[in-house]
């Protein structure tokens, strides 16, 4: 079972949006909802999204200006707007600022699922004619989304062109806030699944018996307060690749349904006898030590070995702390696209810093302290944009000065409004001193007073 298209739901009434996700679901979407239209901008991925549905007045964000947003990160991306105060002039202004097609409040459901369909196969014939009109092999697609010069990244980079297509399941592993997801997408991404779904799951975050349905689907009736049928996620990733994150949290029963379904390559629903072939790839991902766990009868060891045959380890920031400065730059990038604000340029001294510092949150820590950059944000010490350094031995003693220099000298700017003269004063050195520490650190260019 496929999917018919990934679909963004935006409208500002709460259940409107959720009966939308029910009918819509029903007819074999895959549907995510917004009634807050500004975060629905702000979330809403035009690289994930088949058809935008957004309402046309909302309250904060009208649709055409939601649309306009979004097309302007996405030229290609299907919006189609819905009003119940609809008239020609309203419908053909929409059409004339880019809407793909242009729906009446009430409408027929039939009739919406006929225009999704559409819109969807008008969304695929423009990514295969991008696709074919700016071919990219599969090692700049890997190289654009695993960022890092260190060898443990270039090792990483050339361990996921190698499995992409291989048929085997794969297990990640890493600390919290590495990329393990994002992996997981890129594998699928330049495998041969590529055209059909990525289904992610995160085990740890859903109750036993919550999870064991959503993994395995049910027939009707076969959960208390059920009347329909629910396809399994096998089901809607067959063709795909399935995420499972915190595989360590499934319980020892669960751990038997799944080794079965990935020996038997079909699932069979709760309440039901008949196997569902799937064809379907699983990529697993854990933050704990399963092999400990596996030797300690905490985890099934057949379904260990299976996945771990063709292992990956996400290196952690404090394993490649060369990265930062580049991850770093194009976190600000990201950020001042987003909150459309001129990205800053951090001289050396302020990369060192960074570099310096530890990052046990990894990646969204340093993608967080770039967004507070890009927005003029204190840290939570309250010194000014840049984070606080700590640190640590691996540096030699002469950069750690330099660390804790520049950072002084880079508060004393920020205390003094810019001025070298009067953070010179502050700091009791001759202002001749002051601006060369400045240009050798590359806090700003001339000394500004």
């Amino acid at each position: 079972m496929t999917s018919r298209g990934q679909i963004a739901f935006v409208d500002d009434e709460p259940d409107l949006c959720a009966a939308a996700a029910d009918w819509l679901e029903s007819s074999g979407f895959a549907v995510a909802t917004w009634s807050d239209p500004v975060r629905a901008l702000a979330e809403i991925d035009p690289a994930r999204c088949d058809v935008v549905l957004t309402d046309l007045r909302m309250p904060d964000l009208p649709g055409d200006r939601l649309m306009a947003g979004l097309r302007a990160r996405d030229a290609d991306l299907p919006v189609i707007l819905m009003s119940a105060h609809a008239d020609v002039p309203v419908a053909v202004a929409a059409m004339r600022e880019g809407a793909h097609d242009f729906i009446e409040k009430p409408y027929m459901a039939e009739y919406l699922v006929a225009v999704l369909d559409r819109a969807v196969e008008w969304r695929r014939l423009r990514r295969e004619i991008a696709q074919a009109r700016a071919p990219q092999t599969r090692r700049d697609r890997v190289d654009q989304r695993l960022i890092g010069r260190s060898p443990a990244m270039a090792h990483l980079r050339e361990a996921v062109l190698q499995l992409a297509d291989v048929p085997v399941d794969l297990l990640l592993t890493g600390d919290a806030g590495t990329g393990r997801e994002t992996l997981a997408r890129l594998i699928h991404d330049i495998s041969r699944r590529a055209r059909r779904q990525f289904v992610a799951l995160d085990c740890a975050a859903i109750p036993e018996g919550a999870l064991e349905a959503e993994l395995f689907g049910h027939e009707r009736g076969a959960l208390p307060g059920t009347s329909t049928e629910r396809a399994s996620r096998f089901e809607f990733a067959t063709g795909g690749t399935i995420y499972l994150a915190g595989i360590q949290a499934l319980s020892s029963g669960l751990q038997a349904r799944l080794i079965r379904v990935l020996q038997d390559r079909a699932v069979v629903r709760l309440g039901g006898n008949a196997p569902r072939p799937v064809d379907v790839r699983l990529i697993a991902s854990t933050t704990g030590d399963l092999a400990g766990q596996a030797r300690q009868g905490g985890f099934r060891q057949d379904l260990y070995f299976r996945l771990s045959s063709a292992g990956l380890r996400v290196p952690s920031l404090a394993e490649r702390p060369e990265d930062i400065a580049a991850l770093y730059a194009q976190f600000l990038t990201e950020a001042a696209a987003r909150f459309r604000r001129p990205a800053p340029e951090p001289g050396p001294a302020e990369m060192e810093v960074l570099r310096a510092r530890a990052w046990p949150g990894n990646l969204p820590q340093l993608q967080a302290a770039a967004e507070r950059h890009v927005l003029g944000l204190r840290d939570d010490s309250g010194r000014g944009p840049m984070p606080s350094a700590t640190p640590d031995d691996r540096l030699p003693l002469p950069r750690r000065v330099a660390v804790f220099e520049a950072q002084v000298i880079a508060e004393a700017l920020a205390r003094c409004g810019g001025s070298s003269a009067a953070a010179a004063e502050l700091l009791g050195v001759p202002r001749r001193t002051l601006n060369e520490k400045i240009a050798r650190y590359g806090l700003r260019e001339g000394d500004g007073a």
